[in-house]
């Protein structure tokens, strides 16, 4: 007689591991139960676990669930500078930076998914070209959404539209 015993594929140990209750469990399985993150249900900030190099700095952008329900996300954030108190955008968006093919991913309640973002140090650039200008953070869409959030990062940008200053990873779960 054969016993019960079941065996588990690998997208039914990622829906039980997505079960476990694990806060900022975030996992590569969609179900059609898991409705795509919109803004509202997203919170982002910049985590000071970065480094420097050749006039850079490298930072993560945090995106958090807020929510009391899993959704899901994947691909790039759109991330640019604003100021002037008043959410006016200062510069160029940041440029995307393909590293493997980006991927859909469930965040559970209280869950992050982080990007690496890297900020060029505008006085890179002769003050003439760059047209420098104080910033009060960071505007950030969600991938596939219309609507943005406001992630506090003061510095300094470039009025000069074709001086990229900010360039983004696609989502990924932290490490």
């Amino acid at each position: 007689m054969l016993s019960p015993t079941r065996f588990l594929t690998v997208s039914g140990l990622i829906a039980l591991l997505s079960l476990t209750g694990l806060p900022g469990v975030a996992t590569a399985t969609v179900t059609s139960n898991t409705p795509a993150c919109r803004t509202r249900q997203l919170t982002g900030y910049i985590s000071t676990k970065g480094g420097g190099a050749a006039g850079s700095l490298y930072v993560r952008l945090v995106l958090r669930n807020v929510s009391g329900r899993a959704c899901h996300t994947g691909g790039f954030p759109g991330v640019s500078y604003v100021g002037d108190g008043n959410g006016t955008q200062i510069g160029a968006p940041a440029d995307r930076v393909y590293r493997g093919r980006p991927r859909t991913l469930v965040v559970r309640p209280g869950g992050r998914l982080v990007a690496t973002l890297r900020e060029v140090d505008a006085r890179n650039y002769p003050a003439r070209v760059c047209r420098p200008r104080s910033t009060d953070g960071l505007r950030v869409y969600p991938p596939n959404q219309t609507t943005s959030t406001f992630v506090a990062q003061r510095t300094t940008g470039c009025r000069n539209k074709a001086v990229h200053l900010l360039t983004v990873t696609a989502l990924r779960r932290p490490i």
